[in-house]
């Protein structure tokens, strides 16, 4: 590659990083008003996938069906 070709790769490496970095200031200002957004009183909150409560116990067991009494 010649310099010129460098030079060109890296400015449109710049240009693209700038872009990228835009991008994402953009999406971060986008959460942060989201989560400032007062709750809505009529609506259950939505938990995200990735907050499960760990700590919580899973769905009670379901009652397995009596055994049958073999005496006899």
């Amino acid at each position: 590659m010649s310099s010129a070709d460098d030079a060109a790769r890296a400015e449109r490496l710049a240009a693209a990083l700038r872009e990228n970095l835009k991008r994402r200031k953009a999406q971060m200002r986008g959460r942060q008003a989201e989560s400032m957004e007062p709750a809505r009183p009529n609506e259950a909150p939505v938990p995200d996938a990735g907050s499960a409560n760990k700590d919580a116990p899973d769905a009670a067991p379901q009652a397995s069906a009596p055994k049958p009494n073999r005496s006899g």
